[in-house]
């Protein structure tokens, strides 16, 4: 199968970086946030893709990343102010109804568990804060967890468990779960492979492998391997063992700054400091325990600077959004031919 992927649209409306895209959970809207301070929402008109809403006001500096509530009620966005927003649309209109304090410096990463109930940020301060939703939309720390010995970049939901990974300037990533004794968040696993800074992780749709990328221009698979696995991996205790198991390097000529995992497809996506973007899928004979994966596509030029994140459409398979330095948003379609 070959395949390539086509441009569809290039949306301006953002100055200066954007740093982050994310779909709604519906698939019919996109966020995007940066350099400018702005939360910008997209949506199809008359068969374009036209920002239907600025969030302004939310924040005092640069606007890093977005995230959807799994309902699709919420959204939050974290800053280089040091505060996390959360905006909803009660009104009809969202607004800013709730920001989370408490961070030293910049907040780097914002993201939702399954559940709805829980939300996650990291920080330059080198510090992952767990905040718990209240029934009346209050949000309240829950755990203040220093695991990391430098900026932590990046943090993830498990797609169906309560369990939070994330990805630092350490080189490392560390995977958190609440102790049902005790009540607090402990890191049961650290992920050292990398040669340096991890910049972003993905999980796959079941949960049990994790892709991650790096300053060190290489994407790494990671399996987990439960107690009493049949392949002999050690574990300790009840906690399962996560193992590197496939290392893709020598095709991104600069640091990846992001990665995304299809939940529909399998397909995996990296946004790359050389202005590219890339596709690989995993080949069919793969060795679950020894997974190959090829590359499927590159678009070399897919925007004019530094690509700063790409994300997968949840709903429609092979619709691919990307955002840029060079203040654009591009949305992709996957085609075989």
């Amino acid at each position: 199968m070959a395949c390539r992927l086509e441009l569809i649209e290039s949306l301006s409306g953002h100055h200066g970086r954007v740093w982050d895209v994310v779909w709604h959970p519906d698939g019919r809207m996109l966020a995007t946030c940066g350099e400018d301070k702005t939360v910008r929402l997209w949506g199809q008109a008359g068969g374009h893709w036209v920002n239907k809403t600025v969030l302004a006001d939310g924040h005092q500096r640069t606007i890093r990343e977005t995230a959807w509530s799994p309902c699709g009620n919420f959204l939050a966005s974290s800053s280089f102010d040091g505060t996390t927003a959360i905006w909803d649309k009660k009104t009809g209109e969202f607004e800013c109804n709730a920001t989370l304090e408490g961070h030293e410096n910049e907040v780097k990463s914002v993201c939702w568990a399954k559940s709805g109930n829980l939300l996650a940020t990291c920080s330059r301060d080198k510090s992952v804060w767990i905040w718990e939703v209240g029934e009346d939309d209050e949000y309240e720390c829950a755990a203040v967890i220093n695991a990391h010995t430098q900026d932590v970049k990046k943090v993830i939901w498990h797609p169906h468990l309560d369990i939070l990974a994330s990805a630092s300037y350490d080189n490392t990533i560390k995977l958190f779960k609440e102790d049902p004794v005790d009540n607090d968040w402990v890191c049961f696993a650290t992920l050292s492979s990398h040669e340096s800074t991890v910049w972003s992780i993905a999980f796959d749709k079941s949960g049990t492998r994790l892709a991650s990328c790096s300053d060190d221009k290489s994407i790494k698979i990671w399996k987990e391997y439960l107690p009493g696995n049949l392949e002999g991996v050690v574990t300790s205790g009840n906690d399962p063992t996560w193992k590197c198991i496939c290392t893709l390097s020598g095709y991104h000529s600069r640091t990846i700054y992001d990665i995304a995992w299809c939940h529909l497809t399998d397909l995996i996506a990296t946004a790359c400091a050389d202005d590219a973007i890339r596709i690989f899928r995993e080949t069919s004979d793969s060795d679950p325990n020894q997974p190959m994966f090829e590359i499927l596509v590159v678009v070399n030029r897919a925007h004019t600077q530094d690509v700063n994140a790409v994300a997968w459409n949840p709903v429609i398979p092979g619709l691919l959004a990307s955002c840029s330095d060079d203040s654009r948003i591009n949305v992709w379609n996957l085609q075989e031919y």
